[in-house]
């Protein structure tokens, strides 16, 4: 091996013998920047998948329990018999429970459809975020108390004191001109910045007790919700869940509930592999023509090798060596590079992105050794499999034939 290897180094360098040829280190440098952009790129993506999932996390719990109709559910308050099984699940942290709605709210500049969620003020620090997130005033209420997004607030024209008017699509009075539902003032106790756009301009809060009169749903919820110990088990806490509660009720994970979403992001950054991939495809091509150069300019060199006794398996070493030399080193040049710009992007942070455009004010950035083990061992295996036409056809020449015509 030796003698393979020492031939394999030799060919790669310049006449002179001193340092790489300039084709071989156009062959290193393609494979460089092909891993580069792949590592930079994955850990970029890694990085908006994380933010996202935090961001769902905060606004959204662990867990969902409603009926497969998603009908009204009894309620019993603090003795509620449904509740305590939920929150003495193995999994299960804390249990609460809510009502869900959608409708009208209306301020002096403008009417919006909104979705507006009671909650246990009790709970409202245990099972999401949503509370800690809040700019603005206080995520408190009282009988007539309201916390929405900033992007409600925005375009309703309002602020923290100001009165907005909610429409309840199940109660109200009949009158000689037809139903005319239900309306209340509030008045905004809060104003919060969730980090997800369709969450700051839907969502209104407001407590359980209350939402339920409003509603004309006393002593019934829509469901409860949930926080897990461990955020990566929900979905089976989720199933084990629903098998224990069994018919008519269900328990839906935060994974299960943004489904489309998350498949979005894993088959993006699949799609953004295989496309970056076609980076080292080419930069092997370039390897493949590099080494059929060697071949040809090295014919009579090849030649004499075998007429010294040098094997024709001992020839396909010595391409298959040189080969796995360019993507080795091009590989760890090209890993080390991405790890390096992809921390610097992590810790200083200084790629800013636009406000109005992403929920994120800096790029971010995680790597995964996941990513770096199949993007490395990837980028060699391609440029190890460049290198079986080269060598199968130095290993064919005839050695006579070679040194005749040269």
């Amino acid at each position: 091996m030796r003698f393979e290897l020492f031939v394999a180094r030799r060919y790669l360098r310049s006449r002179r013998g001193r340092r790489v040829s300039g084709i071989t280190a156009i062959a290193i440098g393609g494979v460089f920047v092909g891993v580069a952009a792949i590592l930079i790129v994955l850990s970029v993506i890694n990085g908006f998948q994380k933010e996202l999932r935090e961001r769902i996390l905060g606004t959204t719990p662990h867990l969902v329990v409603t009926k497969y109709s998603y009908a009204a559910i009894s309620y019993s308050g603090v003795d509620d018999t449904l509740l305590a099984k939920i929150r003495s699940f193995p999994g299960v942290v804390t249990a609460a429970p809510f009502v869900y709605a959608k409708t009208l709210v209306r301020s002096e500049n403008g009417v919006e459809g909104v979705v507006i969620r009671g909650v246990d003020p009790g709970h409202k620090g245990e099972i999401t975020d949503i509370a800690a997130s809040v700019i603005e005033g206080r995520f408190g209420f009282d009988s007539s108390g309201v916390v929405i997004g900033m992007e409600l607030a925005r375009v309703l024209g309002v602020a923290v004191g100001d009165r907005l008017n909610i429409v309840s699509p199940f109660e109200g009075r009949g009158t000689p001109l037809g139903f005319v539902p239900r309306t209340k003032l509030f008045r905004v106790e809060g104003i919060f910045d969730s980090g997800m756009y369709e969450h700051n301009s839907s969502f209104v809060y407001l407590s359980l007790g209350e939402l339920q009169r409003f509603l004309g749903m006393e002593g019934m919820v829509t469901g409860y919700e949930a926080r897990v110990s461990d955020v990566y088990s929900s979905g089976r806490i989720a199933r084990a869940l629903t098998r224990s509660l069994g018919f008519p009720y269900r328990a839906v994970d935060w994974i299960a509930q943004n489904r489309n979403l998350f498949t979005a992001l894993r088959l993006e950054k699949v799609v953004t592999f295989i496309v970056l991939v076609l980076i080292v495809l080419v930069a092997a091509f370039n390897i493949i023509g590099m080494l059929t150069m060697i071949v040809l300019r090295k014919t009579r060199e090849i030649g004499i090798l075998k007429t010294i006794g040098a094997s024709p398996q001992s020839v396909t070493r010595v391409f298959v060596i040189a080969g796995l030399l360019i993507g080795g080193i091009g590989t760890g040049l090209g890993a080390t590079f991405g790890f390096v710009v992809s921390w610097l992007l992590n810790k200083y942070r200084f790629v800013t992105l636009p406000g109005d455009v992403y929920f994120i004010k800096n790029l971010p950035v995680e790597m995964q050794v996941p990513d770096f083990i199949l993007v490395c061992v990837s980028a060699v295996l391609i440029t190890l499999a460049a290198t079986v036409y080269p060598a199968l056809m130095a290993s064919r020449l005839d050695p006579v034939e070679a040194i005749r015509y040269e």
